[in-house]
């Protein structure tokens, strides 16, 4: 199972942390101005992709100082540079008020609809990207709601979700298109995606992969279980991405330990990747500071999937593999436990035979076989 890191707090990696990382990491996302530890990383494995970071949606009012814009940013384009000269690219309300994401100080929410706004993103992300010798670019927040980052309060230019989408669309091809001819891969942040039919498909259709930030688990005790915006919604997207030729990577939310969050999200990924996803949980929101845990559960075998997954009964699913099983109860926590017989004898998380497993609601579970 492939697992990856966002790197994202500007924190210190050792010498030793680059060498363990980049053996097992098959992607990392680094800060536009963290070209010393991109050398690092490809030094000690070439074959690692290392993604910059850059923004979407917002411009960085912080990232200028002196009214001079900081030579590598984490957005595609400078406040400084445009807060005088461009009044046009920033977003505003009915009331003509400039647009903040709340929470997040010091971001200010621009106009992906307009075209000199998408130009001189573009073009601002291909400099640091190539001057630092990256493979790829992690565009945060490809947006689906009209109101994230200020609830009910929608752009006076785009007042519904519908043009508000239709606008990310256009960037993301325009930003794919480019960064693509250039040779950089693109992976975009889809946060709740699940909430709009077709919208993963219709934003990665211009991308080489995306990133669900609130996958299954959003924290200890919230797992995500089957409704119509629920497990398999989030599920397709993985099988979405692979039949297309595209990587996915999860992130979900839970605590050091949790081992049920854990496993129905790493058992639920199973289910339908082939080897072209990677999942890398989170304890807190925004926690993007060392690596996430290594499991041993991303070095076992299971060998080659027999076929797709299937229904053992209502909401509780299955995939054999030459060399183990993947089970998951997709109902709600705290439903009855189904059970499930195996046909043969594998190896749990523990190292224990079993034959039989008792799933509850919200659970998943890896087995092995000896091969």
């Amino acid at each position: 199972m492939q697992s990856f890191w966002l790197h994202l707090n500007s924190t210190p990696v050792s010498d030793a942390t680059v060498a363990l990382e980049a053996r097992r990491r098959a992607h990392v996302v680094l800060n536009a101005w963290e070209g010393g530890l991109l050398r690092k990383l490809k030094a000690a494995n070439p074959a690692i992709e290392v993604y910059v970071y850059k923004d979407l949606s917002s411009t960085r009012s912080y990232a200028c100082r002196a009214g001079v814009d900081d030579r590598f940013l984490p957005a595609g384009v400078g406040y400084c540079s445009v807060r005088g000269t461009k009044p046009e690219w920033f977003l505003r309300d009915q009331g003509g008020k400039e647009l903040a994401f709340s929470g997040y100080e010091g971001h200010w929410q621009m106009d992906v609809g307009n075209p000199d706004y998408r130009k001189a993103w573009v073009n601002g992300v291909l400099a640091d990207a190539r001057s630092s010798g990256f493979d790829g670019v992690f565009l945060d927040n490809a947006l689906f709601s009209c109101d994230t980052y200020h609830p009910g309060v929608c752009p006076a230019r785009y007042p519904d979700n519908a043009s508000f989408q239709q606008a990310y669309k256009g960037m993301l091809a325009e930003v794919g298109k480019a960064l693509g001819a250039a040779g950089l891969s693109t992976v975009a942040n889809l946060s709740n995606a699940r909430l709009h039919a077709g919208a993963w498909e219709a934003y990665t259709e211009f991308l080489d992969g995306g990133f669900d930030e609130w996958w299954l688990s959003f924290s200890d005790t919230e797992l995500l279980q089957e409704y119509p915006e629920g497990w398999s919604r989030q599920v397709s997207q993985v099988t979405a991405g692979e039949a297309s030729g595209r990587t996915t990577w999860v992130q979900p939310h839970f605590g050091a330990g949790n081992q049920k969050a854990f496993r129905y999200a790493l058992a639920s990924l199973f289910l339908v990747t082939g080897g072209g996803a990677a999942i890398a949980e989170v304890a807190h929101v925004d926690g993007y500071a060392g690596p996430t845990p290594w499991h041993p559960e991303y070095d076992w075998y299971l060998g080659h999937p027999a076929g797709a997954y299937r229904k053992v009964v209502d909401n509780v699913y299955r995939r054999d593999f030459t060399c183990g099983v993947v089970l998951v109860n997709a109902n709600r926590t705290g439903s009855p436990e189904v059970e499930v017989q195996l046909q043969r004898t594998y190896k749990n998380h523990e190292g224990a035979p079993v034959d039989s497993v008792r799933l509850s609601g919200t659970s998943g579970v890896v087995l092995r076989a000896n091969c």
